[in-house]
């Protein structure tokens, strides 16, 4: 038995191996461990927090199978991912700002606020924790800059997002969207041929089968959903790129009302349960918050943005043009 608190005689410092073949179809925390002269919970401990990479590759499994001959590195001051990825994200974050309301840019994959049942590392990702922070940095204000939330993006949804900054701002904002003088426009790949048309039902938390629905026609049980489709592209491989106004913002709007009309979009994980074609592949859901308008809440001028789909969208849209 490997005692775990035996003293070690060095320090440790950045490294570079190459896996010798003894231990070669190891496991990563092995290779560290041995490698580095570390106990098991540091060499763990280096490869959650993202300081070890094998062949260049950033590697956070610590079961991960190492071979003879692969290169290994460890750099000791590698910002956590999490903490990599928010300094990245900052540099296009903010499209908008004044004292009343920001626009920013929400990456696909990051929630809007964080949600009880996520991880304290989840939590410390979200986009309103992001955007506080960068105008806190902004505006030199010591603790965490004031936001409202006035509206939400899906995780796996990108795009465009608002939120208040002053309680009058949240005020005005959340009216608009009430009374739904918002101007919003998705780009979405959706599988199949996909006609124009306006989707009208009522959004239940269950239409029976334990998926948030449509209810069935002619029931007003329910949030009233609208949502205007308009085709812009037939793609390749049997898929359309449109544009989803929405006349309302119920959850997975967009999503529902079109997997119900046979068309679920392109990277769908959730309403795929009556789709009897074949599933595109894609990295993730093809659906973005392309345009959003709104009158701002101090002077009522109106104000209007766009945004380009992020790179994995554009680069799937590529592909199945070519079919």
């Amino acid at each position: 038995m490997v005692d775990e608190s035996a003293p070690r005689s060095h320090e440790l410092t950045d490294a570079d191996w190459m896996v010798p073949p003894e231990l070669d179809r190891s496991a990563l925390d092995g290779a560290i461990r041995t490698l580095a002269q570390v106990s098991w919970s540091r060499a763990r401990k280096l490869i959650e927090t993202g300081k070890v990479r094998v062949l260049g590759e950033l590697i956070r499994r610590p079961t991960h199978a190492v071979r003879q001959g692969q290169t290994i590195e460890l750099r000791l001051r590698a910002p956590r991912p999490e903490v990599a990825r928010v300094k990245a994200l900052e540099r296009d974050l903010i499209v908008y700002v004044d004292p009343s309301v920001v626009v920013v840019r929400k990456p696909a994959g990051m929630s809007t606020i964080p949600f009880g049942d996520e991880p304290t590392e989840e939590r410390g990702a979200t986009l309103d924790a992001v955007v506080r922070e960068v105008l806190a940095r902004r505006d030199s204000i010591r603790g965490r800059a004031p936001l409202a939330v006035v509206h939400r993006l899906d995780k796996a949804t990108s795009g465009l997002l608002m939120f208040g900054r002053t309680v009058a701002a949240k005020k005005h904002l959340g009216q608009q969207f009430r009374v739904h003088s918002m101007h919003r426009v998705y780009l979405a790949i959706a599988h199949g041929s996909v006609r124009a048309a306006t989707f009208e039902s009522y959004l239940v938390s269950d239409r029976g089968d334990g998926l948030r629905g449509s209810a069935p026609r002619g029931n007003r049980e329910g949030q009233r959903a609208v949502t205007h489709v308009t085709p812009i592209e037939e793609l390749g491989a049997g898929a359309t790129l449109v544009a989803c106004r929405l006349e309302t913002g119920r959850t997975h709007q967009i999503r529902i009302h079109l997997a119900e009309a046979g068309h679920p979009l392109v990277g769908e994980r959730v309403y795929v349960r009556s789709f009897r074609g074949t599933p595109i592949p894609a990295a993730g859901l093809m659906l973005h918050a392309a345009e959003l308008g709104f009158s701002h809440p101090v002077d009522d001028r109106p104000m209007m943005f766009q945004d380009d789909p992020p790179p994995e969208f554009r680069a799937t849209l590529e592909r199945l043009r070519r079919g």
